[in-house]
């Protein structure tokens, strides 16, 4: 499940102002994070340098988490900021406040990567005589708090 040709996962795609996309990125990362968080999973947010990110993409993070019988992070989402690389090559625009049509900015990001979360949530949640407990915020969907 690690290592899949194909995997399942929800794309956020958002279109922003310019002078505000930077903040939008960190918006985004931060929608990702919070499922990470009500999941109660240990995680890392990774800030990619120049050489390690996608073509056309200003900035990058990674969010990692922990899968403890893996001993190992695992990539579960990474969110870009593509500034108006994307836009210009697609001729998305808006209209300034000055009446000129400007290119506007774009941004990706992944949710997260389903078969590499429940890898995740398998190995944080085992417990020794090998049942799984289910995270809170799950149980309702479960209709209980173990698996096993």
């Amino acid at each position: 499940l690690g290592r899949m040709h194909q995997f399942d996962k929800v794309e956020l795609v958002w279109i922003e102002h310019p002078d505000r996309s930077m903040e939008a990125l960190e918006e985004l990362c931060g929608q990702a994070e919070s499922v990470l968080q009500k999941l109660g999973l240990h995680y890392r947010k990774i800030e990619l340098c120049t050489g390690d990110i996608g073509f056309g993409a200003a900035r990058c993070y990674d969010l990692e988490v922990w899968a403890p019988g893996m001993g190992q992070f695992l990539e579960v989402s990474s969110c870009s900021n593509f500034m108006d690389f994307q836009a210009r090559r697609m001729g998305l625009r808006f209209k300034g406040a000055d009446g000129k049509n400007r290119p506007c900015h774009t941004l990706n990001g992944s949710g997260t990567a389903l078969a590499r979360l429940f890898i995740a949530l398998v190995e944080t949640y085992q417990t020794k005589d090998g049942k799984v407990e289910i995270p809170e915020t799950l149980q309702s969907y479960f209709g209980s708090n173990r698996i096993g």
